[in-house]
C-alpha cells in the first residue's frame, strides 16, 4: 500500500500504525492528520477515495486513489463541530447555557419540556433520544420538520435527571436551537464563523464546488483476529441494538430508513449530529482552533470555554448506548467507551470510524476520516491504534501495538 504525506520527526510510529491499519486491519482509504501546538506534523493519507475499489470503472481504468484534499462523511464526529457553535455564541453572549430552551425556542415548551436546559441539550440530558414517529430521510433534511419533530416529543426520561446518546435527535436540537439565535443555517454559520476563518476543509451542507472532492462510503467488515475470531460487541450491547423496543435501536432508528450517505442531496443537507464532511486535516484543524491558535492565526475558544467544553456534565451507564460513556458540554471526553490521548482530551467519534478530538495538556488536535464504516459506535480500531502510536510517539517509545489504551 502506498501512504503518501509527511510527518515531523517523532512521529512515525504514527506513519507505521496508518500503515499496518491498511495491512491487518482492512482499511480502503483513509487519512490522519496531528497538530501540536497549532503546527501540523501529521498528514498522511492513502488507499483509494471510494470504499469500493471498482466503482465507477470502466475498461482497464485503474481505482481513483486518495488525495490530500479528499474529503469524506464523518457521521457523529459532526456533533463536536455543532457543539463548537454553541459554545461560541455562548462565549460571545449571545446564548446562555443555564436557561430553558423554551427562552430561545418557545415551540419546545411543551410535553414535559418546559425545565429542560440548553446545557442539557449538548450533555445528551434532554429526555429526547428518540422520536415516536421516526421522519424518513427527506424529512430528516428538512431542518423544520426536524425542529417541529423534536420539539412535540416527549421525553423518555426527566430532563436534567439522566444522561443518553441522541444519536440523530442532536441534528434539530443542536441545529435549530443555532438558527433561533443567530437567524441563519447553522452550516452557513459554521461556514462564516468558524471553517472559513480558520481554513479548515469542513462542511455542514456540502456546496456543489466541493462534491467531487468527496469520495463514496460504505461498511466493510472487520478483518479476522488472532485464532480466526472476529470481535464482538458485550452480549448486552448487541441485545440492545437488536431489541426494536430498546431506546438504542429508537435512537438509531428516528432517522428511518436509513440514509444513503452517498446520495447527493443528503449530502448537501445540514444534519449537524450526522452528516458533516471533512478532510482528515480540516477535522484536526478545527480541534486545534479550539485549544490555541494555528499557524498564528485565530484561536477559537477562551480558555474558559475550553474548559466548558471539556467540564465532565454526564458519566456513567448511557441508556441509549449501554456502556459506560463521559460527556461534557457536546464533547465525549476520555474513558473506556472512547479512549483519546490522555484524560484531559475532549471531541467526538463518527459511528464506525471517523475520529477527532483535541488534547489541550499537550497541544495535540487529531483527525482521521475513512470511506469504510464497521460496527463500531465509540471506538473504532483502526482510530484507536492511530491513538496508541501518537501517544507513544509523545511519550518516545519505540513498541506500541498491543499496548493498552
Amino acid at each position: 500500500m502506498d501512504v503518501n504525506g509527511t510527518v515531523a520527526e517523532g512521529f512515525e510510529p504514527v506513519r507505521e500504525a496508518f500503515l499496518r491499519n491498511f495491512a491487518h486491519l482492512g482499511e480502503r482509504g483513509a487519512a490522519v492528520a496531528v497538530y501540536r501546538d497549532g503546527h501540523r506534523v501529521v498528514d498522511l493519507w492513502g488507499g483509494t477515495k471510494d470504499v469500493n475499489e471498482t466503482a465507477g470503472l470502466s475498461g482497464n481504468a485503474r481505482p481513483e486513489p486518495w488525495e490530500r484534499d479528499t474529503a469524506q462523511i464523518v457521521r457523529s464526529a459532526t456533533k463536536g463541530v455543532a457543539a463548537a457553535v454553541l459554545l461560541l455564541l455562548h462565549q460571545r453572549g449571545e446564548l446562555d447555557l443555564e436557561v430553558p430552551v423554551g427562552a430561545y425556542w418557545p415551540e419546545f415548551k411543551t410535553a414535559g419540556k418546559e425545565r429542560t436546559l440548553v446545557w442539557h441539550l449538548l450533555a445528551h440530558r434532554a429526555g429526547v433520544p428518540v422520536l415516536d414517529r421516526p421522519l424518513t430521510p427527506a424529512q430528516a433534511a428538512d431542518p423544520e420538520l426536524g425542529a417541529a419533530a423534536v420539539a412535540a416529543q416527549a421525553p423518555v426520561w426527566e430532563p436534567g435527571t439522566d444522561h443518553g446518546y441522541h444519536a440523530q435527535t442532536y441534528s434539530w436540537l443542536t441545529g435549530e436551537l443555532a438558527r433561533r439565535i443567530t437567524g441563519r443555517p447553522v452550516g452557513a454559520w459554521l461556514a462564516d464563523e468558524i471553517a472559513g476563518p480558520i481554513g479548515a476543509d469542513l462542511w455542514l451542507g456540502l456546496p456543489d464546488a466541493q462534491a467531487a472532492r468527496v469520495g463514496l462510503v460504505g461498511p466493510v467488515e472487520a478483518p479476522e483476529a488472532a485464532g480466526g475470531l472476529r470481535t464482538r460487541p458485550k452480549r448486552s450491547v448487541a441485545e440492545a441494538y437488536a431489541d426494536p423496543g430498546s431506546l438504542t435501536r429508537r435512537a438509531f432508528a428516528a432517522i428511518t430508513p436509513l440514509p444513503d450517505e452517498n446520495d447527493p442531496g443528503y449530502r448537501a443537507a445540514a444534519l449537524p449530529g450526522s452528516n458533516g464532511i471533512a478532510t482528515a486535516d480540516g477535522l484536526a484543524r478545527f480541534y486545534a482552533a479550539l485549544i490555541g491558535e494555528v499557524d498564528g492565526g485565530r484561536r477559537l475558544f477562551t480558555p474558559r470555554t475550553m474548559e466548558l467544553a471539556r467540564g465532565e456534565r454526564s458519566a456513567g451507564p448511557d441508556r441509549v448506548l449501554v456502556v459506560g460513556t463521559r460527556f461534557g458540554l457536546g464533547y465525549m471526553l476520555h474513558g473506556a467507551a472512547s479512549p483519546l490521548l490522555s484524560t484531559g482530551s475532549f471531541g467526538h467519534p463518527g459511528r464506525g470510524g471517523a475520529l477527532g478530538f483535541a488534547d489541550p495538556e499537550s497541544g495535540i488536535a487529531f483527525g482521521y476520516v475513512t470511506n469504510g464504516f464497521r460496527q463500531t459506535v465509540t471506538a473504532d480500531p483502526r482510530a484507536q491504534s492511530l491513538v496508541r502510536a501518537l501517544r507513544a510517539a509523545l511519550a518516545g517509545e519505540s513498541t506500541y501495538f498491543g499496548g493498552r489504551s
